[in-house]
Parts: C-alpha cells; structure tokens; sequence
C-alpha cells in the first residue's frame, strides 16, 4: 500500500513540475510504472502492443454475456469496455484511454502486472512454474493474469469485498489428485473456483455474468454446491440452477 501510494504521489509531483514549466504532460507519460507504462492516448482505430496491454485490463469490463478480445485493434469493443472501466471508476466515459485511465490503472496494478487484490500465488496452488498442464507454462501464465483482471472487476463491482480463490491452476498430476475432470480448464490456467464470503456462491455467479466469463458453474451443478467456478472456454456455458442460472 505505501509503494502504490508513493507511486501517486510521484505521478502527481511530476505533473505539478510540469505544468510549472509551461509543459503539457502527454497521456500516460505522468510517471513511469514499475508493470507498465503507456506512452500515448489510445482511442478507436489504434492499434498496437500499448492496445494490448489496455485490453488485457479491460477484460472483466465487455458487457453482459460477451467477452472482449485481446487483439491489439482497439475497436468498438474496446471502447465500449473502456467506457464501462471508465464509468466504474467515476472517471469521464469517453472511451479514449489517457492521463486520467492511465493513472487509474498503475493504480490498479502491482509491478508484476496483477491486479492488486490478487496474485500469481493465488491463482497457482500447484507448483511454481505453471507447468504439466493442458498448454505451455506461459500460456497458463498469461491465462490467469487476464482471469485475474477479470476477477478485480467483478470484485470492484461487489463493492471491493475480498473474493477467495480456492483453486486456479493445476497440473495434470495436481488435477487427478483432486479427482478434476480430465478437460479440466484449470487445466489451461483460466480458471478459478470461488469459495463464499462477504458474498454468496450464487452472487458471485449471477455477477460474473458481466465479467467476461464464458464457463460458470456454480451450487445446483453436480459437484459445484460448494463453489462458483469460472473459466474461459471456447463456447459460453452457464449453469447453476440453484441461482437461476
């Protein structure tokens, strides 16, 4: 918390100095973060490596039932999940990403390009190198880094209360120990399972919904009554009748 407050404080010391000198500081330039650093305003038609890291913040943000890709092209997918992000966050929904986006964002984000409110060890139970499973270990790496930003938006949306991670990544050898499915999507390192707290199984089931989820199985689906489960599969699938859903 006090290395993401000097980070801050930092930005807005530079920007103070800059104005005083008669500059106008550029988009994304107002300090330098330890994860990432954006060098211009992004807004529709742009494209390019600065677009993808955007996207990959702005996955839990695409709207009810759809997910947004992460392809560089900053379409009008992208601009409508900014303008959601933007919204949640009580910034102006201009869907243009600048100073102010940007700012929120190293906010928002550790030096290793997590989420703050959730962390590589969370997300990997299992062994340290993200090994044995269905991909590559960077696959199931970057797999979960995106579930993550996926799930600091769901948080964000229920009101910033902790949300537990029970399980994440697995290999196959920690799969079959835990009796998983042999397709598991734990298995590509996209997948969570969500234990109770400050909210219900079928809260965090209903609410995922907004978040990018394409996989949600939660109490009333066999084996998952004591857990909300939430991956990224290749065709949308939710169940957990218990919720409605």
């Amino acid at each position: 918390m006090l290395r993401r407050t000097l980070r801050l404080v930092a930005a807005f010391v530079m920007f103070l100095s800059a104005v005083a000198v008669g500059t106008v500081a550029t988009a994304g330039t107002a300090h330098a973060d330890g994860c990432y650093t954006w060098s211009r305003t992004l807004s529709q038609g742009a494209s390019g490596a600065d677009v993808t890291q955007l996207q990959i913040r702005l996955v839990g943000y695409p709207g009810h039932g759809a997910e947004l890709a992460v392809d560089g092209q900053f379409g009008p997918g992208t601009t409508a999940a900014l303008k959601r992000f933007q919204s949640a966050y009580g910034l102006a929904s201009d869907g243009v990403a600048g100073s102010g986006t940007y700012t929120k964002l190293y906010a928002l984000q550790d030096d290793d390009c997590t989420p703050i409110h959730f962390s590589y060890g969370e997300l990997n139970d299992c062994n340290t190198t993200w090994s044995g499973g269905a991909v590559s270990a960077a696959t199931a790496k970057s797999n979960a880094l995106r579930t993550m930003w996926k799930l600091e938006a769901l948080r964000h949306a229920l009101g910033d209360q902790p949300i537990t991670v029970t399980s994440g990544f697995r290999s196959v050898a920690c799969n079959n120990a835990v009796g998983g499915a042999s397709n598991s999507r734990h298995l590509y390192g996209d997948a969570a399972d969500l234990g109770a707290g400050p909210h219900s199984l079928c809260t965090l089931a209903k609410q995922a919904r907004d978040h990018g989820f394409r996989g949600i199985l939660g109490p009333g689906y066999p084996g998952h009554n004591d857990h909300t489960h939430v991956d990224q599969r290749s065709a949308p699938f939710w169940s957990a009748p218990t919720c409605g859903i």
